[in-house]
């Protein structure tokens, strides 16, 4: 599989997964139900565009991805 897959093909649907939760449109619910929703979609992008900025190499047969959770300030 390896062979095969493309990290920077997943990267690149992950940001247009997260752009997916930002245009989603809220459905027609109201008080808790809708504030369980907007949480979600929350970690939805969250999630997504974690993924999205990682950087992605296959190793030894192993899919990395690399994520820098520093602060910005503290970044090289």
């Amino acid at each position: 599989m390896a062979g095969q897959f493309d990290p920077t093909e997943m990267i690149a649907r992950f940001k247009e997964r997260a752009s997916a939760v930002k245009r989603r449109p809220l459905p027609p619910v109201a008080g808790e139900e809708r504030q369980m929703f907007l949480n979600q979609a929350q970690t939805d992008f969250q999630d997504f565009a974690m993924i999205a900025d990682a950087n992605a190499a296959i190793e030894d047969g192993f899919l990395v991805l690399r994520v820098d959770l520093r602060p910005p300030d503290t970044k090289a």
